[in-house]
């Protein structure tokens, strides 16, 4: 089920704003500027060239007196004549912060690293987390996240659960106008929930409350403006004039397709989604919905009564549906998605972002892309920021062995079964239904697929316990 963070289906922002981040979630701008790499260390400095080549106090000459006019009647008075002004002590120029991990991107999927690798006993003091915006605007940041058991498990792990969630305990997969649909149920696997619905708000501020009792370098705002590597350490200089030294540094921040990462895409899905909170007549609170229509799919997350709505669509369509008024919108969803929670009767104002596959983790040897950082997926199936939570814990556990560049090739390799079948899943979703002209053979077979999967148990059991747990 449906950026981290991270979308999506959702971002986090990373996740970490994820819809694109990281569940469910409705794009946030990236909070990182784009690194610029260089040779030669920068530095920055607010101190005048003249004045620090200049080390020798300026010797003043004496004052010259001059006698000023008086008014009549006046008391003679003397004014002092200008001289040379007095010389300008000498600043001396910041010491960096040096750390062992620097994190860059302070949303889900970077809290939960900076998390993960103290609660292995990484020192707080050897982590600086660094991200562009203040917390209290990222917690009031309500964009709607889909968790899974298995992000619920990890979170727990180092107290971080939010405590505003809503338990999905049943997923209903269908295809419109088709034979043919799966219902993935709780019960069967023993669990309480197969996952959960929170806002990112919501999940930052639990967050935040941990980090905020350790001791860990925390610099927010900071915008990271440039980036050296040499063999020995990373260099990193903010926006500010502040700079950082680290032996490793993590991308963790989020985003959407802006134009900078469009040109990096592995593959465009020529698709928009429109995200907004409906509600409905007939609510069903603790079933989620996934819907493939011809243009792509319609998720629906039980959230306040209502649900979290993702719809995904081309772009000529999304623009039309935007255009509309409420009533209009809402008969146009009512259309898609058919009665099964009743008839949509309100929904919020609407979102829209384009959507596509990133999926080419940056790396040097000294810095790793997890998260939204390292991939960004079609918000079918939710799973963007649960992949990047399962990146965190794993890049935890080898960085708390050995702090190296052997141990970022490690973790790249470790990642690699992983990051790739949920990758694959969600990539064939988005491509076979959401291409695929509608009335074909192969949307008809489509439609009975979902129904093999739900009349063969194993199947069924293989595709919710990649959703729930993947691969860790």
């Amino acid at each position: 089920m449906s950026n981290d963070d991270e979308t999506g289906h959702t971002s986090a922002g990373g996740e970490e704003s994820d819809m694109p981040p990281d569940g469910l979630v409705v794009p946030s701008d990236a909070s990182i500027a784009p690194l610029a790499q260089s040779t030669t260390p920068a530095v920055a400095s607010s101190v005048p060239a003249s004045v620090i080549a200049s080390t020798a106090p300026v010797e003043t000459p004496p004052a010259q007196v001059a006698q000023v006019p008086l008014l009549p009647g006046a008391a003679p008075i003397a004014a002092k004549a200008l001289s040379a002004p007095p010389a300008v002590p000498l600043l001396p120029m910041p010491e960096p912060l040096h750390v062992d991990i620097a994190i860059c991107g302070g949303g889900p999927v970077g809290m939960a690293l900076a998390l993960f690798l103290m609660a292995r006993g990484v020192p707080a003091q050897s982590i600086a987390l660094i991200d562009a915006k203040p917390i209290t605007e990222v917690e009031r940041d309500p964009r709607a996240l889909a968790l899974s058991w298995g992000s619920r498990q990890l979170l727990e792990q180092v107290h971080a659960w939010p405590a505003a969630t809503t338990p999905i305990a049943e997923i209903h997969v269908s295809r419109r106008g088709h034979f043919g649909r799966t219902l993935i149920d709780c019960k069967e696997y023993d669990l309480p929930a197969l996952g959960y619905v929170t806002r990112y708000g919501a999940l930052v501020s639990a967050l935040n409350a941990v980090v905020d009792k350790s001791t860990s370098h925390v610099l927010r705002p900071g915008q990271v403006s440039a980036m050296t590597e040499t063999e020995e350490r990373v260099s990193l200089v903010l926006a500010g004039g502040e700079r950082v030294e680290a032996g490793i540094v993590v991308q963790a921040e989020g985003g959407v397709f802006n134009d900078q990462s469009q040109r990096a895409l592995t593959r465009d899905y020529g698709q928009t989604a429109i995200v907004a909170h409906v509600s409905t007549s007939a609510p069903l609170l603790s079933r989620a919905f996934e819907r493939f229509t011809d243009e792509g799919p319609l998720a629906l997350l039980p959230q306040d009564g209502g649900y979290a709505m993702v719809w995904c669509m081309r772009p000529a369509n999304a623009e039309r549906l935007m255009a509309q008024d409420d009533a209009v919108f809402l008969a146009n969803l009512q259309h898609a998605f058919g009665e099964r929670v009743g008839a949509f009767l309100s929904v919020t104002p609407r979102h829209s972002y384009p959507l596509g596959l990133n999926a080419r983790p940056g790396a040097t040897p000294r810095s790793i892309s997890i998260g939204n950082a390292a991939q960004t997926l079609h918000p079918v199936a939710g799973q963007g920021l649960n992949l990047g939570l399962r990146d965190a814990v794993v890049l935890a556990r080898m960085l708390a062995e050995e702090i190296s560049p052997a141990t970022l090739q490690r973790f790249g390799a470790s990642r690699r079964n992983d990051r790739g079948t949920t990758i694959h899943l969600t990539d064939l979703m988005a491509r076979l239904f959401a291409s695929t002209p509608d009335g074909s053979l192969r949307q008809s077979m489509l439609g009975l697929s979902l129904g093999l999967i739900d009349a063969v148990k194993p199947a069924r059991r293989l595709l919710a316990e990649q959703m729930m747990f993947g691969q860790r």
